[in-house]
């Protein structure tokens, strides 16, 4: 298995495969601009050599010039729910450190890490009772 690429955005890697209209489901929700009409700056990797990564194993697959605070993973669970709630790995603060966002509310985080304006925790302490982040 390669590296993951390096980009200007925050990668968003796509690990199930399972189902294209979820996939195509996600990217509209990401690619949706908020009612205040902000986007999250991601890239989107739909790459099969990528199918089944792991969270430990993906942090592994990074490279060195990959400089965004936060790596997200579009995996079975996120493709499974209407929310897309995305696996959101801490790479600043406590490196691997995970949280689910829903797709809809990635560009709080990753916007406001991007600028330093928050902290990962300020968002992981903001989390549902079903661990997943749903905005403020």
């Amino acid at each position: 298995m390669t590296e993951l690429p390096c980009g200007s955005g925050a990668l968003v890697v796509r690990t199930d495969f399972s189902s294209d209209a979820a996939w195509e489901d996600l990217r509209l929700a990401l690619s949706s601009p908020s009612e205040d009409g902000f986007l999250a700056y991601v890239e989107l990797v739909a790459d099969r050599q990528f199918t089944g990564v792991t969270a430990e194993e993906a942090l592994s697959l990074l490279p060195v010039g990959y400089g965004h605070p936060l790596l997200v993973l579009a995996d079975a669970m996120a493709l499974a729910s209407e929310e897309h709630p995305l696996l959101v790995m801490d790479l600043r603060e406590e490196r691997g450190r995970c949280i689910r966002v829903v797709a809809r509310e990635l560009w709080g985080i990753e916007n406001n890490l991007s600028i330093s304006n928050m902290d990962f925790k300020e968002f992981a302490v903001a989390i549902d009772a079903d661990g997943v982040f749903r905005g403020f």
